[in-house]
């Protein structure tokens, strides 16, 4: 019963658009643990109980507020849908610093995932593929796990699936194009009837749960992510590392920075350019040039 009331939510918001990845997969989890209870409705005691299972305190939070929210709908339809309390858990972190990985560790990232078994087969390919195109172009994981063969094109990656319904064109570097072409010769040898550029060792395209988990193995053999419910490296700072990369780049006058963001904005696939400023955060190198410019400025003010 519960499952089927889960299923009939999820179905509704995909229906108008939602693309609902991480919902459903919370959603049914909680409906999985109703089930067990007895549960044919979601009491406030049972989404508590199963929020506590999260592993960090941003998850908890995550957890409620699916299930508050699959509570406040169900219950135009079946008043027996009590609400969970919204505050148990803490209240909304500030938004997560990202953390910004040197070149350095980039390259080890894409090493380790080079060396992932089974030895011979298509899967360390694939994952230092995935992870050096989304370091390269920004890409989010949605976007980069929907991609298909026919979105390759000579002038870049077509995004079709995007997060704001936006489909665009990304031109790749040459190194990058190169690295993506030497991975497709060898996923053609691979060939199945599954289109999916990225495919998983059953031949189907890949699923976020096995992606994540495959980069937080790697990313704490490195060293650099102390375990679950801790801070670390998540798969999408790969992109806020790419927009912060491509800013150091630019030219310091006011100007060059001003073409560069809705140039950068337009390449990440915001909506608007205030998204594109929540992926730019403070590093040595721009610190630097704030420095030098803040100098001159008051130089000439002295002056």
């Amino acid at each position: 019963m519960m499952s089927a009331t889960v299923e009939r939510y999820i179905e509704l918001h995909l229906a108008v658009g939602y693309q609902f990845r991480t919902e459903s997969h919370l959603l049914r989890s909680f409906a999985r643990h109703a089930t067990a209870r007895g549960d044919v409705v979601a009491r406030s005691q049972t989404a508590l109980a199963w929020a506590a299972e999260g592993p960090s305190a941003a998850a908890r939070r995550k957890r409620l507020l699916v299930v508050r929210r699959f509570s406040q709908r169900m219950q135009l339809e079946e008043p027996g849908h009590p609400l969970p309390p919204p505050d148990v858990f803490g209240l909304r972190e500030p938004q997560r610093t990202p953390c910004i990985l040197a070149p350095d560790s980039i390259r080890a990232l894409l090493d380790g995932a080079a060396a992932l078994g089974p030895a011979g087969s298509l899967r360390p390919k694939t994952y230092a593929t995935l992870f050096g195109l989304m370091a390269c172009t920004g890409l989010r994981i949605s976007e980069a796990m929907a991609l298909r063969l026919d979105d390759i094109s000579a002038d870049g990656l077509v995004i079709r699936c995007t997060k704001f319904r936006k489909s665009r064109l990304v031109p790749m570097h040459a190194t990058c194009r190169r690295a993506l072409d030497v991975y497709l010769v060898a996923r053609r040898q691979n060939a199945r009837q599954d289109t999916s550029v990225f495919l998983s060792e059953l031949g189907t395209g890949l699923r976020y749960p096995t992606v994540n988990a495959t980069f937080l193995r790697l990313v704490r053999g490195m060293g650099i992510h102390a375990g679950p419910g801790m801070r670390g490296p998540r798969l999408h700072d790969l992109r806020h590392g790419f927009a912060v990369r491509s800013l150091e780049q630019c030219a310091g006058d006011q100007t060059a920075v001003a073409r560069h963001m809705l140039a950068l904005s337009t390449y990440l696939g915001h909506a608007s350019l205030s998204n594109t400023y929540w992926y730019l955060h403070a590093t040595p190198h721009l610190l630097a040039g704030v420095a030098r410019q803040s100098e001159s400025l008051a130089t000439r003010g002295v002056r």
